[in-house]
């Protein structure tokens, strides 16, 4: 159907209106017809981020850091303000901890971990299921640093089983709410406690807990906290919030423009700005104020969506638990669902439901160690959750759900 169809400009007026209705209407260019449930991959963008970004390329398309000229100072003045609310957001104090941008989550975990000081740590210790951002760069990182790598379990709350001889002087690296069921991991204050108790240091990826449990994440005192401004309503972007202590321990080795106050034949001198240790070369202007409308726009409606994301999950997982020939992995309801389909693959079923109109991810979702290797699963779909969904996107994933799986 064409985009300038009669009937499409109505479903998208109607979908205004019923976003309207529930404080959705920053999401009015979508359609009835327009049933999005992979907000774990990235967020649909509400209007004004989009204007953000439109605004930053057609007034003042500059560079910050680098230029003289109002424009430049305009870009440098909403990447600061931007840093400032990532902090606020996460309860975190501008004393101790410093904002940086990197090109998505598993950079900025990559960025911190291969440039840890050497001769420091004892040992690197994370779980079996986290996703690949996490669990590749603990086994590159561990081999760099000539230490062992420790694999935990998870407790049925989430909580991180290890024992605390092993958190002594360690690197730890874990999801704050996993990739697959989207389980909040438990105590996770006590584990942060516990480790640093120990000499040990927390790195959290915070990729799918920013968006769906941030309330749980704020204050939590972790020493860097990692996650994607594309999965929390922005554009594509990293963002790592990370104690001041640790980023000037790093042995800094990805290294360019912008980060250097002087450079000599076989030397340089770093600036002493804290998040220049992880912004080698030109920064993501655009994308950075935009992610600060993002945060703005997100701030007052915070409760609303996590309410919302409540009731949608509830209703999603019952359902989809009372359907024959599909095995729901999570234990509970969640923001972001995954489920086993038999008598059909999991990325055969991902093209019915889309070509029915609902938009789910099929696949292992970065977890092949936990999903093929631990629990020998074939690919599943997942269902996640955002603040564009509407009861009628969950009733209609549902009822395309029912006709499928029960003619099969």
């Amino acid at each position: 159907m064409a985009a300038t169809d009669p009937l499409r400009l109505l479903l998208r007026h109607r979908r205004g209106e019923d976003a309207a209705a529930t404080g959705r209407s920053s999401f009015a260019y979508l359609s009835d017809d327009d049933i999005y449930l992979d907000s774990a991959c990235q967020t649909l963008r509400p209007q004004p981020v989009i204007d953000a970004l439109t605004s930053y390329f057609t007034t003042h398309n500059a560079c910050g850091d680098r230029v003289k000229y109002a424009w430049g100072k305009r870009v440098e003045e909403g990447v600061a303000a931007t840093r400032q609310r990532v902090l606020t957001t996460l309860g975190l104090p501008s004393r101790r901890y410093t904002c940086s941008f990197t090109l998505n989550t598993t950079y900025g975990l990559n960025l911190l971990l291969q440039q840890l000081p050497t001769g420091r740590f004892a040992r690197v210790v994370t779980t079996h299921t986290e996703h690949n951002a996490v669990h590749l760069s603990t086994i590159t990182a561990a081999h760099r640093l000539g230490i062992p790598r420790v694999l935990a379990e998870r407790g049925l709350d989430g909580s991180v089983l290890v024992a605390d001889a092993d958190l002594a002087d360690a690197v730890v690296v874990v999801s704050a709410m996993d990739n697959v069921v989207g389980q909040v991991t438990g105590h996770l204050e006590d584990l942060i406690t516990d480790a640093h108790r120990r000499g040990a240091i927390v790195i959290l990826d915070a990729a799918q807990a920013a968006p769906h449990a941030l309330t749980r994440l704020r204050g939590v005192g972790a020493d860097a906290i990692c996650f994607s401004a594309h999965k929390m309503y922005g554009p594509a972007l990293g963002v790592v919030a990370a104690a001041n202590d640790l980023l000037a321990s790093l042995e800094v080795v990805f290294v360019g423009g912008g980060q250097v106050a002087a450079a000599r034949e076989d030397d340089f001198d770093l600036l002493p700005d804290l998040h220049t240790r992880l912004e080698p070369g030109l920064q993501a202007w655009g994308e950075i104020l935009a992610f600060g409308a993002a945060l703005e726009w997100l701030r007052p409606r915070l409760a609303e969506i996590e309410a919302a994301e409540a009731r949608f999950a509830e209703r999603l997982f019952d359902g989809l638990s009372a359907l024959p020939h599909l095995r729901v992995l999570n234990a509970g309801p969640s923001p972001v669902i995954s489920a086993v389909p038999e008598r059909v693959d999991a990325h055969r079923l991902a093209v019915f439901l889309s070509r029915a109109g609902v938009m789910v991810r099929s696949g292992h979702f970065c977890a092949h160690h936990w999903l093929q290797e631990r629990l020998s699963l074939d690919p599943l779909v997942r269902f996640s959750l955002g603040a564009h969904n509407t009861d009628h996107d969950v009733e209609r994933a549902l009822e395309v759900m029912t006709g499928m799986m029960r003619g099969l």
